[in-house]
């Protein structure tokens, strides 16, 4: 018993020792370095920032997960909030935070270092149980810093990009362009236009074609960013060419229904001239005109998922696996049909 007692004395002792040797470099009490390491907002942000740099240089760490107090509460970070599939997301997180009696603050930081910083300043000086960052793009300042804090992590990664090293929920990107691509073969469509996204739906695509016999063309390729315009810009481009695709398959929903429109202005009907497949399943999917075939991806549910899993980590738990992808489904509706004789 004495030994044991004086084994957690002396950890307790080491501790003590960091962080009072931190304060006399800093020129700060031992309370300050205390408030700068669990996170309080009653520090000016310059003491704040001197405290790190030495923490850093110390390499402490502070309190394990199983240690800290829970705050009821986890972070919910998107680059941006203006896609239709940010609210899927957030209402699968919520749904869940709620039923475990937690709170979710929902962030978006616009892709800019300077968002990026303030939102990290604004989540030190309060407490949080996790965060869950809806993006890869957050890696190097998002990332470091939350290893450093030592919060726990967990990327929801809807596009299928590689993400930093945490926990990730994704979807099945690469069987969701397949069986988008297979579909349209099966309509009897050889020209299948493509409007690319992430890698693993391209790859998707290109395993179809290549299982058919077809060769992948890169004319028929054209690149989007997942918003209604890139799927215009680059429905315009592909049907304009002297021999257009039969059908094009856009890596969302929402550029499907930027091909629409494109078709729809060049006197192009779908789906009697043009059969379209999008990807995601949003709620405008069933209610376009006509009724848009996608590729569902389950969004609520990845986001409930990330929830239950960051959760998991603040209470110190192990998680199963460090990469979970949930199931593709292919929703077909009215936008796709059998390709007339007289087109192929």
């Amino acid at each position: 018993m004495g030994r044991k007692g004086g084994a957690v004395a002396s950890e307790q002792e080491t501790r003590r020792v960091t962080i009072t040797a931190i304060a006399r470099e800093a020129g700060v009490s031992v309370p300050t370095v205390s408030r700068v390491v669990n996170g309080r907002s009653d520090v000016s942000p310059q003491t704040r920032e001197r405290v790190e740099e030495l923490l850093r240089q110390h390499g402490y760490r502070g309190r394990s997960a199983k240690s800290r107090p829970s705050a009821r509460l986890i972070d919910l970070v998107f680059n941006d909030l203006d896609s239709p599939w940010a609210v899927e997301i957030i209402r699968g997180v919520e749904d869940t935070a709620h039923a475990s009696g937690v709170g979710t603050v929902v962030s978006a930081i616009h892709r800019r270092t300077t968002s990026a910083r303030q939102w990290l300043q604004n989540m030190r000086a309060r407490a949080t149980d996790g965060v869950i960052l809806v993006t890869s793009d957050l890696e190097s300042p998002v990332g470091a810093e939350l290893r450093r804090l030592d919060v726990p992590t967990v990327v929801i990664d809807p596009a299928g990009v590689p993400a930093m090293d945490v926990p990730t929920i994704g979807a099945t990107n690469w069987a969701g362009g397949l069986s988008a691509t297979e579909h349209l073969l099966s309509l009897g469509h050889r020209r299948i236009g493509f409007i690319a996204g992430p890698r693993t739906r391209l790859d998707g695509y290109r395993a179809g074609l290549e299982a058919a016999g077809i060769e992948m063309v890169d004319r028929l390729i054209r690149q989007g960013d997942f918003y209604t315009e890139s799927g215009f810009d680059g429905g315009n481009a592909l049907l304009d060419q002297p021999d257009p695709p039969t059908a094009i398959f856009a890596s969302s929903d929402q550029m499907a229904l930027g091909v629409y429109e494109a078709a729809r202005l060049k006197g192009i009907r779908v789906p009697n001239d043009l059969s379209v497949v999008g990807f995601d399943d949003l709620p405008e999917a069933r209610w376009s005109s006509p009724p848009l075939t996608t590729v569902r991806q389950p969004l609520a549910d990845m986001g409930g998922l990330a929830a239950r899993t960051v959760l998991r980590l603040s209470r110190g738990e192990p998680i199963e696996t460090p990469r979970v992808e949930l199931a593709t489904e292919l929703v077909v509706r009215e936008s796709t049909v059998l390709l007339a004789e007289s087109r192929r």
